[in-house]
């Protein structure tokens, strides 16, 4: 069965991307009184002499502490609504819809949709302020026994963050549908020129190639406040030596922002897109009558 391939979507990371924190920043380490600096460094101590995934570190080093091990998934969500966000955000979400309300597009029935797949804790993100205005979003997550967090259940690393674009491109959104099976073009959800990634660094490295690989739009974000700079460097490599994204721009998502701009004006590009395939469809089913 061919899709009528009028949706556009957005796909976002998180850490970094839509906030300027880790989320267990904002989250779990205030919640129980656990040292940022002290925390990062014991994960790249098992990442690097030990061969950890660096998710599995985290979530590894999190079980570690007795105040973690007696939370369950339903206080991770609750933690939710503490997390920070960069300026506009969630508000953009909805807002960038308008650029889509528009007659012409109204003829194709044009979609905008969003979602986040991020390497942080999902459970997190379910009770966010964000949850509300995607469509889906994927993370970590930890098995629960008795009511309290156990095991890693799920994790998705920055190559396993790539399964999660054909996830949206098939519209197999479904953990239990398997996202390797066969779909011809015509027949997945959304196609990848109808897509856009927004990513901040070196761990959205797979998800921005494939985008540029497949005719997708990729789009990496920095703090503009991070005095270190190495917010920017991490773009600024990303675009100028690596030629892995189309654009970099200030993680600022409010009206009228360098970001809002760039995401504003290729959503516009894509849905003029989908309305000149649907002429160019429609020209091309056409039979003329015989001559008299």
């Amino acid at each position: 069965m061919n899709q009528p391939h009028n949706i556009i979507a957005i796909v976002y990371d998180y850490d970094h991307t839509l906030s300027p924190h880790y989320m267990q920043e904002d989250t779990i380490f205030r919640r129980v009184g656990i040292d940022a600096g002290s925390f990062w460094n014991s994960c790249l101590v098992l990442i690097k002499e030990k061969g950890y995934d660096q998710e599995l570190a985290y979530m590894k080093q999190l079980l570690e502490h007795e105040q973690v091990q007696t939370l369950s998934n339903a206080d991770l969500k609750a933690m939710g609504e503490d997390l920070q966000f960069y300026p506009g955000v969630p508000a953009f979400f909805e807002e960038l819809r308008a650029v889509i309300d528009h007659p012409r597009y109204a003829e194709c029935d044009i979609h905008l949709e969003h979602y986040v797949v991020s390497s942080g804790l999902q459970a997190i993100l379910e009770g966010s302020q964000i949850a509300t205005y995607v469509k889906a979003l994927f993370g970590c997550e930890f098995d629960e026994t008795d009511g309290h967090i156990t095991f890693p259940k799920r994790t998705i690393s920055h190559t396993q963050k790539t399964q999660f674009l054909f996830r949206v491109n098939k519209g197999l959104l479904n953990m239990k549908q398997d996202v390797n099976d066969h779909m011809p073009e015509e027949a997945r959800r959304i196609p990848f020129r109808q897509m856009i990634y927004v990513g901040d660094g070196h761990t959205d490295v797979p998800c921005f190639t494939l985008m540029k690989k497949n005719g997708g739009f990729a789009v990496a974000v920095y703090n503009p406040h991070d005095q270190t700079r190495r917010s920017f460097e991490k773009c600024y490599q990303l675009a100028r030596h690596a030629d892995r994204v189309h654009f970099t721009a200030p993680a600022d998502y409010q009206p009228g922002s360098h970001l809002r701009l760039i995401l504003e004006r290729h959503i516009t590009e894509m849905a003029e897109d989908i309305v000149e395939r649907r002429h160019q469809s429609i020209e091309a089913s056409r039979v003329a009558a015989p001559l008299p």
